[in-house]
């Protein structure tokens, strides 16, 4: 379905008086644009090419139907993560389908988890920094990226560019970074033991969890096999 149909759609749905959440949902399972260019703002919707930036396909949609959505529910869903409904996992990948709820996993564990596991990393050098009084200074030797993947963000950027066969840029734009991020998920995934990658991801969930705590958005499930969430 074109983006023109698909935005049809969600407007007649809307206008039927389907909710504007679960009207969005079943706009998304119509979706077939990977990434496009909307005026000056460029919307990449397909991570990596298998994960599935799902809020950044609600925020093109919403921007279309105007007055029947408020400004806070756009808000509370766009930048804090919060549905205005409570919709169990079986039912939203029944409205998006499950091609799309399998790429919003990959983008789950490989972009939103795999930060969590930075900050948990993070959180951890800080402790040890604060319980010595003589540490190191050289925050390239001791960062998150040489603990988790074992080598320098530089030597980690300058792979990911080569196996893209692109040029490095200057700095990441917020795609890029999406990008380099689950790069570095499938790096993690195919360069470490398989204990290890399971220890790491189980951090990276229990981090998202800490930080979701005080909020009511969508949390990782946790599946029994980490292999059955992790894209090959």
């Amino acid at each position: 379905m074109s983006s023109e149909a698909s935005i049809e759609f969600l407007r007649a749905e809307i206008a039927a008086g389907e909710h504007w959440y679960i009207a969005t949902l079943k706009t998304m399972a119509r979706w077939s644009l990977a990434e496009e260019t909307v005026g000056e703002r460029s919307y990449r919707y397909l991570i990596g090419g298998e994960a599935f930036d799902w809020l950044v396909l609600a925020e093109r949609l919403l921007d279309e139907v105007g007055s029947a959505i408020t400004p806070e529910d756009r808000e509370e869903l766009l930048f804090n993560g919060h549905p205005p409904l409570e919709i169990d996992d079986e039912e939203f990948q029944l409205l998006i389908g499950t091609p799309k709820y399998q790429a919003y996993l990959n983008f789950l564990y490989g972009v939103t988890v795999e930060e969590a596991l930075h900050y948990a990393v993070e959180e951890e050098i800080a402790k040890e920094h604060h319980s010595y009084v003589w540490t190191s200074e050289d925050g390239e030797q001791d960062s998150p990226f040489r603990r988790i993947y074992g080598k320098s963000q530089n030597e980690l950027l300058a792979q990911f560019y080569k196996e893209r066969k692109r040029e490095p840029a200057a700095e990441l734009g917020l795609n890029d970074l999406k990008e380099f991020t689950y790069w570095l998920f499938k790096y993690r995934v195919r360069t470490a033991d398989g204990a290890r990658v399971a220890s790491d991801t189980r951090k990276g969930l229990v981090a998202l969890s800490r930080i979701e705590a005080t909020h009511r958005g969508r949390r990782p499930p946790e599946p029994a096999n980490f292999d059955s969430a992790i894209p090959a």
